[in-house]
């Protein structure tokens, strides 16, 4: 396929957002380009090393694997140079010229909307690094050649909308990337600048990082090549050789996150399979978990090779924020994607990996209760998926949880283990009840007879609850049951009490059933102690909180007939009897029915189904009141 020798083509409308944000608003912190332009280099070469497991013609003979940095102080310029995988013209154009991400819309907003402080760690994390280098250099040329190709191709812009992209001459395969620094970045020329962002940033890196330095003797200028980076896997090595401050920057470089890990796990297994891990637990949400983009699991290299980013079979879906590396020499060298996801070694590893996860978790909560609380609250609800996926761990997992309790302070979280060292001889289940905000839980009717108990209720505010409790049907022999549903077993005296008061009201009630439409059924209640009604879910009902959520979601399965519950001791209902009683025809005894349903509504937070017959029939009532 032939192409022009030089075209000009315009970047795609959503980068040039991307460009004008990161030229113009990531002011701090701009040393971070030369740490995303090494990481590109190194990727480069990890694959280039991957794909010549199957084909070792790309290489060409090539395989002193290095990335270079040279500084030109007359053109004013920092070039970035790899050995990797190089990029054809097609290549070049998708790569240089678009952000092919379903989230770059999210990336705009987001960085729209960030402190400039905590805009830095959004580069890495949404594929944009390369255009960091716009931060600093007016004008930004790429030259690349793809392994296996004897055509080079440049690429050049301002940063400004347009590029242009024509045929060039490369030695070899790999990459260069050009930065024409702006007059006020002349610091990124100077040895010691650049040594001391490549120690703080990529030391780490597998490959060498050279750069020609400048050496004196006797007056004499001469220039030596030098290795700028340790490039100690630092996985590889001993505990007790590695300070927090290295822990703290591979970190950095591996998850692009800019404030250090809440907790580092650095496994060292010996065996059958023989690897070492070095995993980390995040302080927050990072942007690709909040947006739904996040990759699942660490990096898996065997003998320093890096074979798969992320490897999804090292850890399940629901420790997707452990981000790290996962070294196993006992893997064969040239194995493939596909089998790797059946590997058995892989399973055995996995499984020690979630322990050693679960394990430290359980030692912050137990330790560090404060700290834990702030990373369950930003992170508890990808725990908790675990509930529903994964049966074997479930238990362990139900450990970890915190909940929103009824006589708990507001904002501290319970744990089941706790719920049940507090609970009353009586009482042998655990309760829940799930809605949109604690307030509103609280004060819910359907709570007064474990109030009135002294029962408590763990309070399900988080979106995901109503989904993955289920996945937990008990805890330590103590069954979870909906509040809502069931009701604390009443004594025998009150039970014979409201057994009779059944036969006074089952009239009424049949006529209150026929008049409300959408109900299954109506009742007298045994829950309630001080309001006149509420609404519970059936037996066999979904959850109705869970309806709500899934018709925002976009799966309106309809909502399940609900069951109206009445006070037989509250004096609204008693009053009602009395007026059935003395004459069942009475056209009102409709409306008041009508109410009590609104009313119960409102109770639990949700809206009458018609606001403005609720508001006429409330003030018929005033009317007749002061009349």
């Amino acid at each position: 396929m032939t192409h022009p020798t030089e075209e000009k083509l315009s970047f795609k409308s959503e980068l040039k957002q991307v460009l004008h944000l990161i030229t113009h608003s990531l002011y701090s912190h701009k040393e971070i380009f030369l740490r995303e332009l090494l990481s590109n280099a190194s990727d480069a070469i990890d694959k280039v090393r991957f794909n010549s497991l199957e084909n070792e013609n790309l290489l060409q003979g090539d395989k002193d694997w290095t990335i270079r940095i040279a500084v030109d102080k007359v053109a004013h310029t920092l070039t970035v140079s790899d050995n990797g995988i190089g990029m054809d013209r097609e290549t070049i154009i998708e790569h240089l010229g678009t952000i092919a991400k379903s989230g770059t819309r999210a990336f705009l907003d987001r960085l729209k909307d960030a402190e400039a402080a905590n805009r830095p760690e959004l580069i890495g994390q949404f594929g944009v690094g390369f255009y960091s280098a716009f931060m600093v250099a007016d004008r930004v040329a790429v030259v690349s050649r793809a392994a296996g190709s004897l055509e080079a191709v440049r690429w050049e812009s301002d940063g400004q909308g347009e590029f242009t992209v024509a045929t060039a001459e490369r030695a070899g395969r790999g990459t260069d990337v050009v930065l024409y620094l702006k007059p006020e970045e002349m610091e990124f020329l100077e040895e010691w600048r650049l040594r001391s962002l490549v120690k703080q940033f990529s030391d780490f890196i597998e490959h060498p990082i050279r750069m020609a330095v400048e050496k004196k003797k006797e007056d004499v200028s001469t220039f030596e090549d030098e290795t700028l980076n340790s490039q100690k896997a630092l996985w590889l090595r001993s505990k007790s050789e590695i300070t927090e401050e290295e822990y703290n920057a591979f970190y950095r470089q591996v998850t692009g996150d800019f404030e250090e890990p809440l907790k580092v796990i650095h496994v060292q297994a010996e065996g059958t399979p023989s690897f070492r891990a070095l995993l980390y637990l995040p302080k927050r949400k990072s942007m690709d978990l909040q947006f739904g983009d996040a990759k699942v699991g660490p990096r898996l290299y065997i003998n320093r090779v890096l074979i798969q980013d992320p490897c999804e079979a090292l850890l399940p879906a629901w420790l997707r924020f452990v981000k790290g590396v996962v070294d196993c020499p006992d893997l064969p060298l040239n194995v493939s994607r596909e089998t790797l996801q059946q590997n058995p070694l892989l399973e055995k590893i996995q499984k020690n990996l979630v322990k050693q996860i679960l394990k430290t978790l359980e030692a912050l909560k137990a330790d560090q209760r404060e700290i834990y609380a702030e990373f369950f609250k930003e992170l508890g609800q990808i725990l908790k998926e675990g509930l529903g996926r994964d049966w074997e761990r479930r238990e362990a997992i139900a450990e970890l949880l915190l909940f929103e309790n009824l006589k708990g302070e507001v904002g501290k979280g319970i744990t089941l283990a706790e719920y049940v060292a507090a609970m009353p001889e009586d009482q042998k289940d655990i309760y829940h009840l799930a809605g949109e905000n604690r307030a509103a839980l609280a004060h819910a009717p359907s709570l007064e007879a474990f109030k009135s108990k002294g029962w408590d209720v763990l309070l399900l505010t988080d979106p995901i609850d109503p989904f993955v409790i289920p996945g937990l049907p008990e805890y330590k022999g103590k069954a979870l049951k909906a509040a809502d549903r069931h009701a604390p077993e009443m004594p025998e005296a009150e039970k014979q009490k409201a057994e009779a008061a059944v036969g006074v009201f089952q009239p009424m009630l049949d006529l209150f059933k026929a008049k409300l439409t959408g109900l299954k059924d109506v009742r007298l209640s045994s829950r309630l102690k001080e309001s006149a009604a509420c609404l519970v879910a059936a037996e066999d009902a979904l959850d109705p909180h869970m309806e709500q959520l899934l018709a925002r979601l976009g799966q309106d399965r309809g909502t399940s007939p609900r069951v109206l519950e009445l006070n037989p001791e509250h004096a609204t209902i008693k009053a009602l009897l009395a007026k059935f009683q003395t004459d069942p025809t009475d056209s009102r005894l409709e409306g008041y029915a009508h109410l009590l349903m609104d009313q119960a509504l409102i109770a639990e937070g949700s809206k009458p189904e018609n606001p403005t017959a609720f508001l006429a029939r409330i003030n018929e009532l005033v009317a007749k009141e002061l009349s």
